[in-house]
């Protein structure tokens, strides 16, 4: 399995972004060499894209199979885009609060320890629907590696498209969010111009 290995702290500080974004509470110090460079349009359409898969976790193949798939879909095609990518299984597992970060999230998928509506299921790029229910296994609840979890993401904001009990670890998703309920520093009519060319 492809996995991008870079670390958080330098590619948040050459993409811009602020590493809040990714459940790390770091900041970097250091400034970005090239700062004041100007920057091509094309440029700035591709660091977009790359702010879009760096956040979510998605590699290139998915992440084009995604805007594939939010290009067949009524409406703007950006705004499908963002919803496919929040309604991922790793994605909901880290708003809810249930891992870290969201590398942690994907690892609490593939470990087996969520259940969607009842069944267990281990794909991080599950794709989640209006109504489903999200639930930590029965059996994992109480080991101590939720209960320190649970410690550090409590304060976290839950969005408001979600309903979230923190003690029975289990949550409901009462709509898949519109554009404005996704606070991601994204803008996805760019990543839409360079796909369209």
């Amino acid at each position: 399995m492809a996995v991008n290995r870079t670390p958080v702290l330098k590619r948040c500080r050459s993409l811009g972004l602020d590493p809040v974004y990714f459940g790390y509470d770091k900041k970097s110090n250091r400034k970005l060499k090239r700062a004041n460079r100007k920057v091509s349009e094309y440029g700035l359409q591709l660091r977009e894209k790359q702010k879009a898969k760096f956040i979510y976790g998605v590699l290139e193949k998915p992440f084009r199979n995604y805007y594939e798939k939010a290009d067949r879909m009524k409406g703007q095609t950006g705004e499908n885009l963002m919803r496919i990518l929040e309604s991922r299984l790793d994605n909901i597992v880290f708003r809810m609060g249930f891992a870290r970060t969201r590398k942690e999230a994907r690892q609490v998928v593939d470990h087996k320890f969520v259940t969607v509506n009842g069944k267990v299921v281990n794909i991080p790029s599950y794709l989640v629907k209006a109504g489903d229910v999200i639930e930590i296994k029965e059996n994992k609840k109480s080991i101590q590696r939720m209960k320190d979890i649970l410690e550090v993401s409590s304060g976290r904001l839950v969005p408001a498209w979600m309903d979230v009990d923190l003690e029975a670890l289990k949550g409901t998703i009462k709509e898949l969010p519109s554009r404005d309920m996704i606070d991601v520093p994204v803008e996805e009519m760019l990543i839409v111009e360079l796909y369209s060319k």
